[in-house]
């Protein structure tokens, strides 16, 4: 690691612009004095030197913290395989059906039937037009004509997730 900081750091300074480096300990020591817990984003705002004798503080930790995974765009596979391996069904070339591509965020309104209702959540797509939607309570089937786009998938999904505050459980280390 050491290395590739150098080299990394040799690599920046070479474009002109000044590069600051700082020991995981010392970011460490920060979170300790400030008693912030140990996350990414409280490590983010605990690095470099600060000035504890003069004041220096973090002023405001957020609130929520935005979570992005990949999650793909579909498979590539033309085929899908048994438990055994061998092959089992043809796909369709086309990955969009009804203009929709599995990974799109659609709500979808079911007027009648078992699920009805408002849903909202990811698709995964099939040639004859009776999607499959993820909602949190489970996969649902729903036609193509009872969903609207929301967003179109670009192979990640996005969600918030709470930050500890200071002065809860925090864990250092």
């Amino acid at each position: 690691m050491n290395a590739t900081q150098q080299r990394l750091t040799a690599g920046l300074e070479a474009l002109g612009k000044p590069v600051y480096t700082w020991p995981g300990a010392l970011t460490k020591a920060n979170r300790d004095v400030t008693g912030l817990g140990k996350t990414h984003t409280l490590d983010a705002l605990s690095v470099g030197p600060f000035g504890h004798e003069s004041g220096d503080a973090i002023v405001r930790v957020p609130e929520f913290v935005l979570v992005v995974e990949a999650t793909g765009r579909g498979s590539y596979a033309r085929t899908t395989p048994d438990r055994f391996g061998f092959p089992r069904l043809l796909r369709t070339r086309a990955k969009r059906h009804f203009g929709y591509v599995t990974g799109d965020l659609v709500r979808a309104v079911m007027p009648t039937g078992r699920w009805k209702g408002t849903w909202s959540g990811r698709i995964s797509v099939r040639a004859r037009g009776q999607h499959s939607l993820a909602t949190p309570g489970g996969r649902i089937d729903v036609c193509h004509g009872n969903l609207r786009l929301l967003q179109r998938g670009d192979g990640c999904g996005y969600r918030t997730r709470p930050e500890p505050v200071p002065g809860s459980s925090w864990k250092n280390g």
